[in-house]
């Protein structure tokens, strides 16, 4: 059954990014283009547990764990300077 339903759902979330993609160049302003980046972040790293669940090989949840994590200070960097104009205080 899980053979079946993870090739579908991996064809869903390369839609997503496609979708994620045309906002992050024609965003109106950069506050969509922030949130276009950090969905694009998120799918992508589901994209990656889905094909680590695929290839049952177990390391590539390490692999979205480090890009969870570098997603996280990206957006809190750009927001950081959107706001402020500077990221070290």
């Amino acid at each position: 059954m899980i053979e079946t339903v993870i090739p579908f759902v991996i064809g869903i979330f390369c839609i997503a990014i496609l979708l994620n993609l045309y906002r992050l160049a024609i965003g109106p302003d950069i506050v969509d283009r922030i949130l276009a980046l950090d969905t694009l972040m998120i799918n992508s790293i589901a994209l990656i547990v889905l094909a680590d669940i695929q290839m049952s090989l177990g390391i590539l949840f390490e692999a979205a764990l480090l890009i969870a994590l570098m997603g996280f200070v990206g957006t809190v960097a750009m927001t950081k300077y959107l706001l402020r104009g500077d990221v070290i205080e």
